[in-house]
Order: structure tokens, then C-alpha cells, then sequence
């Protein structure tokens, strides 16, 4: 007997009646983008899979498509009721037709997106990370660094052609104080599925010269607030919350804060009022040393003053106390004057006194004062002569007598 076989067109066009015949209407369904691709056409080229929720293996894939002028109406929509752009990682719940085409095989084509799945698929994700993160315990790590006094030595992180990077740096360097920075961009991809690892990448160079840093600032500005999914990532939140040093995040949500901008030190909604915030930190640490200064100023001109008033009471009460004790002291020289000028009266008075005693008593003892009274003095030679042996017979004396001398020859 011989066997039935089919061409391969034949099983083709026999598979895509199955198809038509059993999905004639769209379907709603719900997957994964595991790729995404705009076409130079405006046509979008996708890839979705499913995976299983306890093992996370793979257990569908299938390709799809959005032709350009559907595309057109759709990526708008859910771009501006998500916040984000369509791409690689989110899930999604779509409408779309199954078709099989006898070269290209079976693939699907999307014909309406719901963007509120999509939203609540990612606000669980986010809730997902942030409750890792907190169990990571690395939620208020970047948050606990102290600041640097003079935050003044910068690595950004940004893309070196965004106009945000340009407004940061012109706002730092053209602040009305004249505070000097010293910043290095380290670049990076700030949007799309190459950011996340982008940034880690720049983080993982400023780690390399942490040392010579204060604080870490990323900066996006300018772009669609759809470009911001990269900072709901947990790779990029968790390497941001354990960096070493203070982050500060510029990132740019003006509804929502990204989970980066919530393991940061510091989150503001521009570069502009980043590089704001460092010029502020600046001002602060300037008018503390103002106030260090002025209070070191006047407690020393005070102690100074004080210094000086102690100088000037001790200066007094030595002037005064010299001043009295040399009133004292010529007080008592005046008395020792008086008392040696008395005493030497004294003096000389009893040594006149004594003296003319001795003068009385001279007197009485002297020849003349015994001559006066009678007494008479017989000299030889001008020798008194005291015995009879003091002369010899023949020799010629003198006798003095009060009002005169007689002259004598010795006779025995």
C-alpha cells in the first residue's frame, strides 16, 4: 500500500488553515519581551517568552511583530501611560492575531497593548526590589556616609553630550561665591538596556579612585522620562546603595522617585539643583568657618581685653604700693634723719661736754694753772727737776713762778 505524503508548501497551507479556522478573532495574552527591535521601516520586531514561575526555565518562546503603522499609535500610548519605552525585561499584556506564513513560519502580530498590566507588573518588580534591598540591608547605607566638609572634588556620572551635564558643570563653575571644584566625568550610557551596566562600570572606576573624591553625582537631564528604567534596576540600586561614598542623584523623575534615587544619599530633580545643592554645602562650610572664625576672634579679644585690665589693675596696685612703700620708707629715713641728727647733737654735745672736762682737768694738771696757785717749776736744761740728784753744784736752773722765771746757780 502505498503511503500518503504531503508536500512541505502543502502542510504549510494545511497548518495556516488550522490556524485561521481556530483563531479567526485576536487574543489577549500575556509575556515576557526577551528582544526588541526597531526596524528602518517603522516596522517593531519582537521576541517574547514565558518562563516558570518556581524553576524560572524556559518554557515558551515565540516571535512577533508590530507593523509601522500600528507601531506608530501604540508605542506613544504605552510610553506615555507607563512612564517607560517598550524593551527587553518588562511583561507585558497584549492583543494580537496567530499567524502562520508558509516560509517565516508562525509568529504573531499585535494589534493593542494594555499598559495597565504592564504598570502593575512593574510596580510589583519595584516592590520586589526595594523589599531585596531592605532585606539586603543596604537601604540607608549610602544615606549614613558622612559628607565631606568641603565636598569640592567630584566624579559625575553622566553622559558627556547630555545638556544636563552642561548645565551642572556651568552652574558650578559660574557660582557668585567663587567656590573652586574639582570634577572628573567618568562616561556612561544613561538610557536603554546597555545603562545599567554602564553606570556600574563608572562606579566601579571612581571605586578604583575613591581616595581622591568627596561625593559621586549622576546626572542624566534631558531625554524622555521613558529612559529611566536602568534606575529601577536592582544590580544598580544595590552597587549605589553600597558605594563608599555619598551619592547624589539627578536623575530627573518629576512624579516618581527611581529606586536608585531612594538608596542615594541625597535625590534632586536636576543637575542644575545638584550642582546647586554642592555650591550650597559649600556656603554652609564657609559661613561655619565665618562663625568659627568670628567667635575665635572674639574670645581672644576678649581674653586679650581682660589680659589687659588685669595688666592694668596689677600695674596700679604696684605703682601705689611702690608709691606708699616709698613714702613709708622716706618716712622712716626723715625719722632715722631726725633720730641720727638728734643723736649726733647728743654726740657731740657730750663729747663737748667730755672734752671740756678734759680741758678743765688739763687745765688744772697744766704749769701754768699750778703756777697761778703758788706752785713754782725749776728746770735744767729744760728738764724739771724732780730730786736734788737731778743737779749738780754750780749749775744754773730755772725756776718758773706765775709771772715769770728766776734764773739760779746751784750751791750745795
Amino acid at each position: 500500500m502505498e503511503k500518503e505524503t504531503y508536500s512541505l508548501s502543502q502542510l504549510t497551507r494545511f497548518i495556516n488553515q488550522v490556524f485561521k479556522v481556530n483563531f479567526e478573532s485576536t487574543v489577549w495574552i500575556k509575556a515576557e519581551i526577551s528582544e526588541l527591535r526597531e526596524a528602518s521601516n517603522g516596522h517593531c520586531y519582537l521576541e517574547f517568552i514565558e518562563k516558570d514561575p518556581d524553576t524560572d526555565t524556559l518554557i515558551a518562546k515565540m516571535k512577533a511583530n508590530i507593523w509601522a503603522n500600528t507601531y506608530r499609535m501604540l508605542k506613544p500610548y504605552f510610553e506615555s501611560s507607563t512612564g517607560q519605552q517598550l524593551h527587553a525585561g518588562i511583561k507585558v499584556l497584549v492583543s494580537v492575531t496567530v499567524d502562520f506564513h508558509d516560509v517565516f513560519g508562525l509568529s504573531l502580530n499585535i494589534r493593542d497593548i494594555d499598559p495597565t498590566y504592564t504598570l502593575g507588573e512593574l510596580a510589583k518588580r519595584r516592590l520586589e526590589i526595594i523589599r531585596q534591598l531592605e532585606k539586603d540591608g543596604v537601604m540607608e547605607m549610602n544615606k549614613s556616609l558622612e559628607l565631606a566638609t568641603l565636598p569640592n572634588r567630584v566624579a559625575v556620572i553622566s553622559s558627556p553630550t547630555a545638556a544636563g551635564y552642561d548645565d551642572f558643570c556651568n552652574q558650578l563653575e559660574n557660582n557668585p561665591d567663587g567656590f573652586v571644584f574639582y570634577k572628573k566625568l567618568f562616561p556612561a550610557i544613561m538610557q536603554g538596556d546597555m545603562a545599567t551596566g554602564s553606570i556600574i562600570e563608572a562606579l566601579d572606576k571612581i571605586y578604583e579612585y575613591a581616595d581622591l573624591f568627596d561625593i559621586v553625582i549622576i546626572i542624566r537631564g534631558g531625554g524622555a522620562t521613558t529612559d529611566l528604567a536602568c534606575f529601577d534596576s536592582y544590580e544598580l540600586a544595590l552597587n549605589c546603595a553600597q558605594f563608599p561614598l555619598p551619592i547624589i542623584a539627578g536623575i530627573g523623575h518629576q512624579r516618581d522617585l527611581s529606586i536608585v534615587d531612594m538608596v542615594a544619599h541625597t535625590s534632586v530633580k536636576t543637575p542644575t539643583a545638584a550642582a546647586a545643592l554642592l555650591i550650597e554645602m559649600m556656603e554652609e562650610a564657609k559661613n561655619r568657618m565665618t562663625d568659627a572664625y568670628t567667635a575665635i576672634y572674639q574670645l581672644l579679644n576678649q581674653r586679650i581685653q581682660n589680659q589687659q585690665q588685669k595688666i592694668a589693675d596689677i600695674s596700679w596696685k604696684i605703682k601705689h604700693a611702690l608709691l606708699n612703700k616709698t613714702a613709708n620708707k622716706k618716712l622712716t629715713l626723715e625719722r632715722q634723719k631726725s633720730r641720727l641728727i638728734q643723736a649726733i647733737r647728743l654726740t657731740i654735745s657730750a663729747q663737748k661736754n667730755k672734752l671740756a672736762l678734759i680741758e678743765n682737768s688739763v687745765e688744772r694738771h697744766s704749769p701754768a694753772f699750778l703756777l697761778k696757785y703758788g706752785y713754782t717749776i725749776t728746770t735744767i736744761n729744760g728738764k724739771r727737776i724732780s730730786s736734788v740728784n737731778d743737779v749738780q753744784d754750780g749749775d744754773t736752773i730755772k725756776t718758773y713762778v706765775s709771772d715769770g722765771e728766776v734764773k739760779s746757780i746751784v750751791e750745795k
